[in-house]
């Protein structure tokens, strides 16, 4: 939602009672704090959009500036509890400027512990300032259940989201834990914090919180998912599914993607890794009930949709260029600096986890965790309790935090995602391939598919058996290379498969075993196998 001007500014900020917007019967539809009106203006505690998007950016602007000219210093414990407050009559002040709409006060939380922790995720103060003021706010659509107003910035780097009393009196106690957790480990999934603030208009407190955007708006995400690991009544509702973006949960994915998602088994193990640290912090502040997002971008769908909608596969993918903060990422998060050493990497990630769903189409996957601000406080017990007594205790999403965290790991680290199987390696193919058949005509049951050995070998000749090596045929031998189209490669192999391996085709380990490896089918054949084997040692 953009500026309209500094009358309309004004006026948007003065505290309008539901049906007083000058329209007879206009009413208010809320949820929550939030509502909107019969104009489709968006009000949070009765303060218009526009007008907290404007109080927002003049009130990060003047405490980004004045924390400028204090030197920085090592984070005291003191820091973490300061709140700073500044005045912004319309009339302007010695240290505001003068502006067009009703007074406000804007509150700052911990400046000084903040400015540390976006100095550690690399996040300049002019950056700050520039992606978060320098462009009006987009405000999303997609508010969620919470009934919390969301907004981005306009170069996709931010989202700023209004918070309750409590959550924004949870974080601030968690700061201490937050900073101490952030110099360990760095490389997280967690939110990433960079302020706390209030705005204080029309008698009402509206607090929000400036973190990491996990979906940035260029690229196309196909699927969204909501997981916490637990099946109670954790299925989309049906107006959920009605959104034009739907956010689906447990039920629907393990519905939708059966088989999971497939990561690298580099990128699997620094995911899991990640998750198991992030659920030790988070149970050791007695957090639970947070979910991890998990976005899907499809590569191959996105480029068939492109092909559809203007012929060419020559679209470009790339995100447009910003400042881009370190670990604010879901590829960032988890492997840090080290995120180019990956197996499977694209030339362009776009930020994303590259993965492949069962079909094996290409993926990119957009995670994190979120709705960490909730402790597990008396009413989250009762409410644990009451559910535990009419179903399952230990599928309902509200749990003790210890099992929430081992149950939240292994559904995302056994069903949501999956290492890529391995392919067998070269040497497994090649002794596949060349390996003589252990198989023996007497202890075999013939079948309809297959003729007795003692058949075959009479009828074969030397031209049947290049051509059976081709086709898979196992009662037939591989052609064997003369020593000129042989290198050093494939002689290891040869004499790590055959004679050489496993003890040797004539050692005792074989002698004795059921299956004899020299197949006693024909004289001509076993005369072959012994040649073969003469001339292989002689390499």
């Amino acid at each position: 939602m953009l500026f309209t001007g500094s009358s309309t500014f004004k006026k948007s900020l003065t505290p309008e009672m539901p049906g007083s917007s000058g329209q007879p019967g206009s009413q208010t539809i809320k949820k929550g704090h939030r509502g909107v009106d019969s104009t489709g203006e968006t009000t949070y505690k009765k303060t218009t959009s526009s007008a907290l998007k404007g109080a927002i950016q003049l009130g990060i602007t003047h405490t980004v500036g004045s924390l400028s000219t204090k030197p920085e210093r090592d984070v005291l414990m003191q820091d973490f509890y300061v709140v700073e407050s500044i005045f912004f009559p319309s009339e302007g002040s010695n240290l505001t400027p003068a502006h067009h709409y009703n007074d406000f006060r804007f509150k700052t939380y911990a400046p000084v512990a903040f400015r540390y922790f976006r100095e550690l995720f690399g996040i300049r103060p002019d950056d700050y300032l520039y992606s978060l003021c320098s462009e009006p706010l987009i405000e999303l659509s997609n508010s969620g259940a919470s009934g919390s107003l969301f907004y981005v910035s306009s170069d996709d780097e931010f989202i700023i989201k209004t918070v309750q009393h409590k959550e924004a009196e949870f974080l601030q106690k968690l700061l201490p834990g937050y900073y101490m957790n952030l110099n360990q480990n760095p490389r997280t999934l967690l939110p990433k914090f960079y302020g706390l603030y209030c705005v204080q208009a029309g008698g009402k407190n509206i607090r929000i919180v400036v973190m990491n955007n996990l979906l940035p708006r260029s690229v196309k995400m196909h699927l969204k998912y909501d997981l916490k690991g637990s099946t109670y009544k954790r299925r989309a509702s049906q107006k959920e599914r009605e959104k034009v973006f739907p956010t689906y949960k447990d039920l629907d994915f393990m519905q939708d993607i059966p088989d999971g998602l497939f990561l690298d088994s580099d990128m699997y193990n620094a995911l899991c890794k990640t998750l198991q640290r992030d659920c030790l912090v988070l149970q050791s502040f007695k957090i639970m009930d947070y979910s991890l997002l998990v976005a899907i971008h499809n590569i191959d769908l996105a480029q068939r949709e492109r092909a559809l909608a203007d012929g060419t596969l020559q679209a470009d993918m790339r995100r447009p260029a910003a400042q881009k903060a370190l670990y604010s990422t879901a590829m960032e998060s988890i492997q840090g600096e080290a995120r180019r050493g990956g197996t499977i990497e694209t030339d362009d990630q776009m930020g994303g986890i590259p993965a492949r769903n069962a079909k094996g189409e290409r993926l990119l996957l957009y995670i994190g965790i979120i709705d960490v601000l909730q402790s597990y406080r008396l009413v989250k017990k009762l409410e644990h309790s009451w559910k535990a007594l009419v179903h399952d205790g230990d599928t309902v999403s509200v749990h003790r935090p210890s099992f929430y965290a081992e149950r939240f790991q292994r559904f995302m680290c056994n069903t949501a995602f999956k290492k890529i199987p391995l392919k067998p390696s070269p040497s497994k193919k090649s002794r596949c391939g060349t390996a003589v058949p252990r198989r023996s005509c007497q202890g075999a049951v013939p079948s309809q598919s297959h003729v007795s050995c003692e058949t075959k070998a009479q009828v074969t000749t030397e031209a049947d058996v290049e051509q059976g090596s081709h086709l898979g045929r196992p009662d037939l031998l591989p052609r064997t290379l003369p020593v000129d189209e042989a290198n050093s490669d494939s002689i290891a192999t040869t004499l790590s498969t055959s004679s050489l391996g496993s003890g040797g085709l004539n050692s005792p380990a074989n002698s004795g075993s059921p299956g004899p490896s020299i197949p006693e089918c024909s004289a001509e054949l076993r005369e072959q196998l012994e040649d073969l084997q003469e001339t292989e040692i002689s390499f």
